[in-house]
């Protein structure tokens, strides 16, 4: 088992300042294969965990994936997706039925990813391999996998959510980007039985990590947010 330098303070490059890094941050669909020091991936996920908590209950789990483990779960997964491409089914309603405003914006962010991609999205097969690529955390090294057990309620997923944003930003000091992958919940079953979970662990999400393809068109688009009056209300 991977130990936690004593310090961890004592490998953290000079870093981008907070507002940089909000920035920056952008889901990276595709990664070189430069291996990532696991020093370096435990380096961050111990500062995350600074991340808020109700309670101090700090209801996330985290299990990270390289090497062999990693590539396992990706043959797994890639063996039964022809048959099953919506995966098995998740543990929790990934997504609300959608307003218009909602459907459009989701519908917009895809057709851009996909002509990044150079998929057509009437193409079935292109676009399974697109998912294959998912499920593939896109190339990255390193997988995460959050879990959360099924007794917690709303306000401790948001908390996981928060220990994943930080994840993401603190990895930008390390020149290092991240994939936040719902996609990963699509197959839960296979997954506790992959890292030895028991039922009370819900699979949450997956996140890939590791170095930007910055070649690669998928990561040269970014996803547009809603104008400031559309989501802020000022109560005087």
């Amino acid at each position: 088992m991977q130990t936690l330098p004593e310090d961890v303070s004592s490998i953290r490059p000079a870093g981008l300042t907070i507002g940089e890094a909000v920035a920056k941050r952008r889901s990276c669909r595709a990664f070189l294969a430069k291996p990532v020091p696991m020093e370096t991936v435990l380096d961050i996920i111990v500062r995350a965990s600074r991340a808020p908590s109700g309670v101090n209950l700090q209801p996330w789990q985290i299990h990270v994936l390289h090497g062999e483990k990693r590539d396992a779960l990706v043959r797994r997964v890639h063996e039964l997706a022809p048959e099953q491409m919506l995966g098995e089914g998740p543990d929790y309603a990934l997504h609300p039925e959608m307003t218009p405003t909602e459907k459009a914006r989701h519908e917009g962010v895809s057709a851009v990813m996909y002509a990044a991609a150079g998929v057509d999205r009437h193409d079935v097969q292109s676009r399974f391999a697109h998912r294959l690529r998912n499920w593939s955390f896109f190339g990255a090294p390193v997988g995460l996998i959050f879990s959360i057990e099924r007794r917690m309620q709303p306000g401790q997923w948001a908390d996981v959510g928060m220990f994943a944003q930080n994840i993401m930003l603190l990895a930008l000091e390390h020149g290092l980007e991240t994939c936040a992958q719902e996609s990963w919940a699509l197959w839960p079953d296979l997954i506790r039985d992959h890292l030895g979970l028991g039922e009370e662990h819900m699979v949450y999400a997956g996140m890939a990590i590791g170095y930007a393809d910055l070649d690669h068109p998928i990561n040269g688009f970014r996803t547009e947010r809603a104008e400031p009056a559309e989501f802020i209300t000022v109560h005087r």
